[in-house]
């Protein structure tokens, strides 16, 4: 099975089985990572807002338009920042590392 690794805000590195075709978000909360989803993944919100490890983000699909504007209200956003919600777990992905940011923003959800 594929795995994972959340970096979470303390720092510390949580690597965990990543079953295919889940999104980052359904993962996280299968393996109590905290990563809130307050829109449960229907592109409401940024709270499941994750940093992509610069080695990962050129081998993720293209955000969309709608994934690029939650972003935009995303809290401590970043160069590689994505939303958790959209990005599922694919064999070219196993290994991923995200990190949590600092905290979040409920924007719209």
């Amino acid at each position: 099975m594929p795995k994972m690794v959340f970096v979470l805000r303390d720092g510390t590195r949580k690597e965990v089985d990543a079953p295919l075709g889940l999104s980052v978000l359904e993962i996280a909360h299968r393996h109590d990572v905290d990563i809130e989803g307050a829109c449960e993944g229907s592109l409401a919100c940024s709270t499941c807002h994750v940093v992509v490890d610069p080695d990962w983000f050129g081998k993720l699909a293209a955000p969309t338009e709608d994934e690029e504007d939650m972003l935009d209200l995303a809290f401590d956003l970043q160069e590689t920042s994505r939303l958790g919600c959209q990005l599922i777990m694919t064999d070219k992905l196993d290994g991923l590392v995200v990190k949590l940011p600092a905290g979040s923003r409920n924007a719209g959800g």
